[in-house]
C-alpha cells in the first residue's frame, strides 16, 4: 500500500526558510515522479514542484528561484527547501506521487506552512 508522510511543516516570519519532507513506502520510489503541490483557504490546489526519478526538475512561477525540490532515494525521501518565504506561501503543502504526464496518483495527508508578516 501506497504511504506518503509529510513533516516540517510550521509558523515561519517572513523571509525565513523551511523544509518539507515527505518519507514513501509501498512503491519502487526511485523510478517515480514525485511533486509538492498546496492549497491556501479559498484557492485551489496549485503545482509547488516536481522531480522525475531522473532528478529532472520543474517549479510553479511562484516559487521560482526560492525553492528547491530534492529526492534522496535510498532513503525514498523527497524534499523541498523553502527559503525567502513570504506570507503568500502560507497554505497546506502536500506531496504526491506522479504518474504518467505529470498525472497525481497519491497524495500524501499535507501538512500547514503559515508564514507571517
Amino acid at each position: 500500500q501506497v504511504q506518503l508522510v509529510e513533516s516540517g511543516g510550521g509558523l515561519v516570519q517572513a523571509g525565513g526558510s523551511l523544509r518539507l519532507s515527505c518519507a514513501a513506502s509501498g512503491i519502487i520510489f526511485s523510478i517515480n515522479g514525485m511533486g509538492w503541490y498546496r492549497q491556501a483557504p479559498g484557492k485551489q490546489r496549485e503545482l509547488v514542484a516536481t522531480i522525475t526519478g531522473g532528478g529532472s526538475t520543474q517549479y510553479g512561477d511562484s516559487v521560482k528561484g526560492r525553492f528547491t525540490i530534492s529526492r534522496d532515494n535510498a532513503k525514498n525521501m523527497v524534499y523541498l527547501q523553502m527559503n525567502s518565504l513570504k506570507p503568500e506561501d502560507t497554505a497546506v503543502y502536500y506531496c504526491a506521487l506522479l504518474g504518467p504526464a505529470y498525472s497525481v496518483r497519491r497524495w500524501g495527508q499535507g501538512t500547514q506552512v503559515t508564514v507571517s508578516s
